[in-house]
């Protein structure tokens, strides 16, 4: 037998192989898969987007601007090593002004993720992202239950999280880092049976 038969694929290359409808994300090491997310989990995502773009991406109603926000990047922590796949992130324009041209690989860490929860994925989210993101310097961080109806935000302080809002319901909400805009969190919940 030779010494040079094929090395096994790598990680990330397992990860571009999985079938399409399922998000791949390296986390301490470990491939993990999962498919498509609930109705509830995508009307969440897209309203909260729909919220934080006009005023913080486009500068509209009273907005700051400043910030590119995009859905479900693929954040390089270490390039094709820790590989995170947030729901939505943020990045502030003074650090990263654009987006890199026809590439999938995010290499600046962002300057805010929100996770949205579902069964399946909140304690992968909780117990391996969450330290992640802190490990690597993420300053804001978002977890939303779109069933619950809650949204939890932590900001790094000392390299920890620190809890610094949790709200349910329909409450008007203006949490960092986009306090500079009132949110109406009843706005994100889809309207269910």
């Amino acid at each position: 037998m030779h010494a040079h038969q094929h090395a096994s694929p790598s990680l990330y290359e397992q990860l571009e192989a999985l079938p399409a409808g399922l998000t791949g994300e390296i986390l301490n090491g470990q491939l993990y898969a999962q498919p498509r997310p609930s109705l509830e989990h995508g009307y969440t995502e897209t309203s909260l987007a729909e919220e934080l773009v006009g005023p913080f991406q486009k500068g509209r109603g009273g907005g700051p601007g400043g910030w590119l926000i995009v859905g479900e990047p693929e954040l390089h922590f270490i390039r094709d090593t820790e590989v995170d796949v947030p729901d939505l992130a943020g990045w502030r324009r003074a650090r990263l002004p654009h987006l890199p041209k026809a590439q999938h690989r995010a290499l600046v860490v962002p300057d805010w993720v929100c996770e949205i929860l579902s069964p399946s994925t909140e304690s992968k989210d909780r117990r391996i992202k969450m330290p992640i993101y802190a490990r690597y310097g993420v300053p804001h961080a978002w977890l939303i239950d779109p069933v619950a109806h809650t949204l939890e935000a932590y900001a790094l302080d000392a390299g920890a999280w620190r809890e610094i809002g949790r709200f349910a319901g329909a409450t008007p909400v203006s949490v960092a880092p986009f306090d500079a805009v009132t949110i109406d969190l009843g706005a994100l919940w889809a309207p269910t049976e």
